[in-house]
Parts: structure tokens; C-alpha cells; sequence
């Protein structure tokens, strides 16, 4: 029970997510004890009955299930409709000429172990799934089954689909399924208390041989602020960490395992050779850096669509449905004192996570894939000093210039006009010190001014907005 003990002050910590991981463990519970029956039986195949959507009541102005979508999938489904490209088959299904014509690479391979999916019977450390990823799209391959894929709508959040494999000797044309309840399960925030919007998740538990959960208690969501040493549990990873241990490529065989935790760990390997067949894979990795961006990127992400849902719903009971959408590009001065103060509140986890807050320290270089840091960096915008939010650093912090670069991303400028707003003016008071603050603290007086002088010079609307005076109080 000793090893227990590092894990409590983090659990409690995590009290208010205790719903969600219930709500997860039970529903992985049930995919347990229904996969055997439908493992193989198409999805798609037959009329489903659905609940109504709980969005649908709680944020009526968002119409989740049935506002037009502008996410990369819908894109490329209006591609392939209109004969533009199509997607070839071959032995991972589709799952190459949907990386191509994502432009994903192959090397942000991770794989996961644990039988954390709606595939739960065909994944294990024999067979993990593989995930891979560029800065709004997920998708995700099991051996011998759909994919998965997990996709940022600028407007609407994440939203969920399946792609079946083709079936021997036909070639049919692709089918996107979207997912509105199954996912949804798991993939949505508080989901049974309510108040809950769509989100991704990356979590840590202790995984035993067959890929099944032995201990609900130490199962967690990981943050920027998640101990190394807590992270990864059901993962597989390579790269280098030094000193700095992980929960990644442990195996759980019997319950004293957790007595003997250290003996376990293993890092700081160059490939997953021997642990299991790599061949069926597109790499022989799954990489330390890669698994720390994706990591973050799905914390901002879930925190900009928490925003998103949260205001433009606020606006829309001040203004009115019918006005709602012109209202999102109002200026804060034209909302009234208690919207301002709801979107004041709202953004302020999403300020925190985008400057990473309450970031771990790493005590030792992180070293991953070349390849992958190569191509994460391809996408950078940078500054006329070759200056990027994207610059890595690894040493004591992942990067350079602590604050996030998806304030680039679409769904981040498709926020109401007053909640990035809100955002600008609180990371600018929070890098000029105007107050103690955690970043204030962690950060050198040079390091803010440079985040300062990155975002001023590569995204105007900070530049206006951040210069402007705070707006009176009340009307």
C-alpha cells in the first residue's frame, strides 16, 4: 500500500473529475461485457436508437448534433463527394491514405494498451492501438478494425466519427460515421452530472496483460501539470527521459506489483523491438515528445470548446437566439456587466492552461524523434527573429516560450469576439507582471517579454486588444 500513497494528494486534487472517471470505468465495463457480440458486426449497420442529445437542452444555441460542420473531416467528405481525391485501401485499411491526405505523419505514432476504446476486446499490449495526430485531427487505428478518429470543428467543438474497414474484395466508397452517443460516453466532461461539453481525453491507469484497468482508483487524466512519474500508465514510449521515470510500457501481473512499482519501470528505450510485433505499425515508436504534445493539445483544446459552449451560450440568453450569432462579435462594452463577468470567468482555465500554469518541471532533457519534431515545427509561425510559440525547449520546460501555439487555430479565432478578447488582456496583464502570479514567478523578465513581442508581431487582433484599456464596469 505504500505506492498508493504518492498517488492520494493528486486524486483528491481531482475530485471534481471523480464523475468522470466513474462514468469512464463503467462504460469500458459494458464495451467488456457487449464487444464479443458485436466486435464484428459493421458499425452503422441498422437503424440505432438514439437518446436525445443532452446538448441539445442544455446548449440549444450550439445545435451540436445538427449546425453545419466545418471540421476537417466534413471537408474532406465534401471532397471525396465531389470526386476531388479519393481515399485507397491497403493493408491498415484506410489508414495510410487518410494520414496522406490529412497531412499527418506517421512518426506522431503513440500507442496505447489499454482497453480504453469502443474496440476494447481486440486491443491489448500484444495489439495496442496506435493514434496518430496533427494540430486538429486523431485518428486511430486497431488492428482489424474501423478507425477512430477525433476531430476539432471550429464552431462545434470535437466531434467523433468511425470509418469501417473495407470489406475483402470490395471497394466501396468511404463512409464517415459520425458518433453522437457512444463516443460520447466517455468523450464528454461531468457527463453524469450535466454541464458537460465534447472533449478529448488522455489518460494514465495501471494496465495489467490483457489490457484491462486492475485499479480504478489510480486511473487519472493527464494535464501539463501531471508528474512525469504519473503519466502513461496503458502506454507504450520511447525516447529519452533520463533520471525521470514513467508509468509507460509497465505491465501489471498480480497485486504486488504495486509494491514494486520501480522495479518495473521502463524507459528510455529507441524502439519497441521485443516487447511486441512491431511490423503491423508505421513506426517501430511511440515517442515521449509526441505523447507531451498531444498531451497539451487536447487540454487546450478541451478548454477553448468549454469557452466556446459556455459563451456563446451566455451571450445567447442576454441577447436572444435570433441575435445570438451577430452577438458573438460584439465588444465587451456592448454586453452587459453580468455577460462580461460570465465570459471573465470562463476564460480564465483557458488563460492558465495556454501559459502552462502549473506545468511539471523536467529535471532532465526530454529527447524524442527528429522526424517528429521536424514536422511539428514544419507548421510554425514565426516572428522576424525566427521566433515560434511552437519553439521547443525539453531541458526544464517542453517549450521555448510557454504559451500555446493553438491561439493560431481556427477553433481558437472562432471564439466570441469578447472572450478573445478577455484572453489577450489577461495574458498580457499576466506577462507584465501586473500582479503575482504563478507565470510571473516561473518565468524570467526577458522570457515574458518575448512571448509578448512573438504574439504582437504574429497575431494582430492580440496586438489591438491587449493595448487597449480595460472597459468601464457596468451599463
Amino acid at each position: 500500500m505504500g505506492r498508493w500513497a504518492t498517488w492520494r494528494p493528486q486524486l483528491r486534487a481531482l475530485a471534481p473529475l471523480a464523475l468522470v472517471a466513474i462514468g469512464y470505468l463503467a462504460y469500458v465495463a459494458q464495451q467488456h461485457l457487449t464487444a464479443s457480440r458485436d466486435a464484428d458486426t459493421p458499425v452503422g449497420g441498422g437503424v440505432r436508437a438514439e437518446p436525445p442529445l443532452r446538448y441539445d437542452d442544455e446548449y440549444p444555441t450550439m445545435h451540436y448534433a445538427t449546425a453545419p460542420r466545418g471540421d476537417a473531416i466534413a471537408k474532406l467528405e465534401a471532397r471525396l463527394a465531389r470526386g476531388e481525391l479519393k481515399l485507397e485501401a491497403g493493408p491498415h485499411g484506410y489508414l495510410d491514405s487518410l494520414l496522406a491526405v490529412l497531412g499527418i505523419d506517421a512518426s506522431s505514432q503513440t500507442l496505447v494498451f489499454s482497453q480504453t476504446s469502443l474496440q476494447s476486446t481486440r486491443i491489448n499490449p500484444r495489439t495496442p492501438r496506435a493514434i496518430y495526430f496533427n494540430d486538429d485531427v486523431y485518428v486511430a487505428w486497431v488492428q482489424n478494425g474501423p478507425l477512430e478518429i477525433g476531430s476539432l470543428d471550429p464552431n462545434l467543438g470535437p466531434l467523433f466519427y468511425l470509418l469501417e474497414k473495407p470489406a475483402a474484395g470490395a471497394a466501396p466508397a468511404p463512409k464517415f460515421e459520425r458518433e453522437l452517443t457512444r463516443c460520447l460516453s466517455c468523450h464528454d466532461s461531468y457527463s453524469l452530472s450535466g454541464g458537460g461539453v465534447p472533449r478529448f481525453i488522455v489518460g494514465s491507469g495501471y494496465t495489467g496483460v490483457a489490457g484491462n484497468l486492475v485499479s480504478h482508483e489510480g486511473w487519472i487524466l493527464v494535464a501539463d501539470d501531471t508528474p512525469l512519474k504519473n503519466r502513461w500508465g496503458g502506454w507504450y514510449v520511447t525516447g529519452q527521459s533520463g533520471e525521470q521515470v514513467h508509468l509507460g510500457n509497465v505491465l501489471i501481473r498480480d497485486l504486488k506489483d504495486f509494491d514494486r512499482l520501480d522495479e518495473l519501470r521502463v524507459g528510455n528505450l529507441d524502439t519497441l523491438d521485443g516487447l511486441f510485433d512491431t511490423k503491423p505499425y508505421l513506426t517501430n515508436k511511440s515517442d515521449i515528445v509526441a505523447l507531451m504534445i498531444l498531451e497539451h493539445q487536447v487540454n487546450a483544446q478541451n478548454a477553448i470548446a468549454r469557452v466556446n459552449f459556455d459563451v456563446r451560450t451566455a451571450i445567447d440568453k442576454e441577447r436572444g437566439a435570433a441575435k445570438a450569432r451577430d452577438g458573438y462579435e460584439l465588444q465587451a462594452d456592448e454586453l452587459s456587466a453580468a455577460t462580461r463577468k460570465t465570459i471573465e470567468d470562463a476564460v480564465e482555465p483557458l488563460v492558465q492552461t495556454l501559459l502552462f500554469a502549473d506545468e511539471t518541471r523536467l529535471t532532465a532533457p526530454v529527447v524524442g524523434d527528429p522526424h517528429f519534431v521536424a514536422q511539428f515545427m514544419s507548421r510554425a509561425i514565426t516572428d522576424s527573429r525566427g521566433r515560434s510559440l511552437r519553439d521547443l525547449d525539453r531541458r526544464s520546460r517542453m517549450f521555448r516560450y510557454p504559451l500555446s501555439y493553438l491561439v493560431y487555430s481556427a477553433a481558437f479565432d472562432a471564439l466570441p469576439r469578447a472572450a478573445r478578447e478577455a484572453v489577450y488582456r489577461r495574458v498580457a496583464e499576466i506577462l507584465r507582471g501586473a500582479r503575482n502570479d504563478a507565470v510571473v514567478a516561473r518565468l524570467r523578465p526577458d522570457e515574458r517579454a518575448s512571448i509578448l513581442e512573438i504574439l504582437a508581431a504574429t497575431k494582430p487582433e492580440f496586438a489591438a486588444a491587449s493595448a487597449a484599456e480595460p472597459r468601464a464596469e457596468g451599463r
